[in-house]
């Protein structure tokens, strides 16, 4: 799917979702850098390749669910 560029107008709201969501993952962040910080090559792979996969999932998850949650209420009529 090819980026395009977001209309003007929605530039604050870009942006104020990209602050929702790093005040959301903000822990699992932290968490992930520890993680490759404290690993060392020979064991960056295999197991620990699971956990920083888990971590980038709930990651993800987090940042689909603050857009979600915008959305309910950024309803502004009954559905």
């Amino acid at each position: 799917m090819p980026s395009i560029p977001p209309p003007p107008e929605m530039q604050a709201d870009i942006e104020q979702l990209a602050r929702e969501i790093h005040q959301a993952i903000d822990a699992e962040i932290g968490e992930l850098a520890a993680n490759l910080a404290t690993t060392d090559d020979a064991h960056l792979f295999g197991d620990n390749e699971f956990t920083i996969r888990a971590l980038a999932h709930k990651i993800a998850a987090r940042a689909v669910e603050r857009h979600l949650t915008r959305k309910k209420t950024d309803t502004k009529a009954p559905a």
